[in-house]
């Protein structure tokens, strides 16, 4: 307040304060303060405080904190987002710590400027299977930027190049760093007609499609998807591969509004046609999903199905936020001959009964985990191959993402805190 008071008489400084109140019509006593939180015990949690009460109440949109150089001083020195982990590993906070410099580069690592970092729910169960658990985790693995400076044996890049990738599980450095040493296996080029934002958005699920798709099934011509939960990200990617490969594509839809983003997707090039071919509505409870992909497969089945959760149990059991998706035996239900079930449910539970559905059907399931490339380099060839491809797929236009708009860096631990509780439906990205 001091400061501030002393700013205003001088005349000094580029504060919206000092601008507003050194007005003819208003005096530096018409200055009132407001104390939101008290009692911080040190410098750092002061600054996260700031932060976040800054995007709280939006005044860095219309209010004393609207001039982009008030917060720049916080971002000189908030260099990362992590992830804080409290004792029960199930209450996280997101807070901004300062990282040491990027050492030299050496070997196959390339020094980048990060430009975009898009985010994705933290697997913290996966983690800790793993032993990559951290008080601290580094958050934002999804970047995209320009190669600074190239180690001796890299051979993939060149200073200036633009680049996407996704950073290693085991990376102990944030994507909201301003640079980043990161190996050149783990990236790939940008074409120079795809926005920054575009590639760090589309890269991580444009990845899991693929999976989904072509490494667990084999989509084709005259093959039928059914894509659960389309409207999001993931699946909106889902959609618009798998139409390019010719199938036909069923979703589904629990809101109004998701029904009638699917029935408003049409391609870029060709004739623009509905991608999706049916819309089954599950938010009004009238429509069964079982009898609208029999109904729409001439009773043949399904014969990719590509999930975003199932209930395991009854309807009584499950929370109130799984209780809109399709029960295990649903999926089992609507199958081909032959189908495959692609579950994004790491704790899936079959009973010998569905077991034995399954057998009859000679179906099978498989389980989509993108971690597995950065797990191991046995396929890192066929893994940057898919990387590329999904680059080249969002350059001709096949890939549309559904992205939300940029937001600034002070914004980046609320964000993700939505991202993380999935109360967001597109994806969230931030630019640097």
């Amino acid at each position: 307040m001091n400061g501030h008071h002393t700013t205003i008489n001088r005349q000094e400084g580029s504060f919206p304060v000092r601008e507003h109140f050194c007005n003819p019509g208003h005096l530096t006593v018409d200055l009132r303060v407001t104390i939101l939180q008290g009692r911080l015990r040190d410098r750092q949690q002061r600054k996260e405080t700031k932060q976040r009460l800054i995007a709280n109440f939006c005044t860095h949109r219309e209010g004393l904190n609207r001039d982009l150089g008030f917060v720049i001083i916080l971002q000189l020195k908030m260099k990362g987002l992590y992830c804080h982990l409290a004792e029960s590993n199930e209450d996280v906070k997101f807070v901004f710590q300062d990282k040491e410099s990027v050492p030299h580069v050496y070997d196959h690592y390339v020094k980048l400027q990060v430009k975009v970092c898009a985010f994705s729910p933290l697997n913290i169960k996966l983690l800790m299977e793993l032993k990559l658990q951290e008080d601290f985790l580094p958050i934002g693995r999804e970047v995209a930027g320009v190669v600074l400076e190239v180690g001796p044996k890299v051979s993939f890049f060149k200073p200036n190049d633009g680049v996407v990738g996704i950073l290693p599980l085991d990376c102990k450095e944030s994507g909201l760093s301003n640079t980043l040493l990161v190996h050149e296996h783990s990236l790939v080029k940008k074409p120079e007609n795809v926005s920054w934002v575009d590639a760090a958005g589309t890269i991580c699920d444009g990845l899991r499609a693929y999976m989904a798709l072509h490494t667990h099934t084999h989509v084709s011509a005259g093959t039928t998807v059914l894509v659960m939960e389309g409207a999001n990200p993931f699946g909106t990617i889902v959609i618009q591969l798998a139409h390019h490969r010719g199938a036909k594509v069923i979703s589904t839809a629990s809101t109004v509004e998701d029904k009638m983003y699917l029935e408003g997707l049409r391609p870029t090039v060709g004739i623009r046609q509905p991608l999706v071919a049916r819309v089954v509505n599950l938010y009004d409870g009238k429509v069964d999903l079982v009898d609208s992909c029999l109904e729409e497969t001439g009773g043949l089945g399904v014969n990719i199905v590509i999930d975003c959760g199932v209930q395991l149990y009854s309807k009584e059991d499950e929370p109130v936020a799984k209780q809109h998706l399709p029960h295990k035996h649903d999926i089992l239900s609507l199958l081909s001959v032959g189908g495959h079930w692609v579950t994004t449910v790491e704790n899936l539970q079959l009973d010998p009964p569905d077991s034995q559905f399954l057998f009859r059907k000679a179906a099978t399931i498989s389980f989509l985990n993108e971690e597995v490339w950065q797990l191991s380099n046995m396929h890192q060839g066929k893994y940057l191959h898919i990387l590329k491809d999904v680059m080249e797929k969002l350059s001709c236009g096949t890939f549309r993402p559904q992205l939300d708009e940029p937001i600034p860096i002070y914004e980046a631990s609320v964000a993700m805190e939505m991202v993380q509780k999935k109360q967001v439906k597109k994806k969230q990205v931030v630019r640097l």
